[in-house]
């Protein structure tokens, strides 16, 4: 097993956490928070916050029961918060959880959840252009 601070490929991530290398490439498409690096060829290189963040998503999805539009809408909400704590059964906890469960079709909802995703688009191509 690699270092915890080490990059992982996705073969390497699909093998470590027993998750399918298409699910993997499937939630990149469905959650814009994951975003491995991505190398000549196109080849994946997950850091170890994208490698919690799977984490995370996999609890959520197959653990917890969430939906992938509950999940997003969870961990947008946890933003600018550790991904890996898991739920404490409080009042303050069961909010974050009720809000996180699919309410409907609502246009605000929409809209959120794509300026949640411009936001992080935007992040990512600030920390590219800072590496760069």
């Amino acid at each position: 097993m690699k270092d915890r601070g080490a990059f992982r490929t996705i073969g390497e991530l699909s093998k470590e956490l027993k998750i399918k290398p298409h699910i993997l490439r499937y939630w990149e498409e469905q959650f814009a928070m994951l975003q491995p690096l991505k190398r000549a060829g196109a080849r994946r290189h997950y850091r170890p916050e994208d490698v919690e963040m799977v984490n995370t998503i996999n609890r959520l999805l197959n653990e917890e029961g969430y939906t992938i539009k509950g999940a997003r809408k969870y961990l947008t909400s946890r933003k600018g918060k550790p991904v890996t704590e898991h739920h404490v059964d409080t009042p303050a906890a069961g909010v974050a959880v009720q809000s996180a469960l699919p309410l409907g079709n609502s246009q605000n909802e929409d809209n959120s959840l794509i300026v949640e995703e411009l936001r992080s688009i935007r992040n990512r191509l600030s920390r590219a252009l800072s590496e760069a």
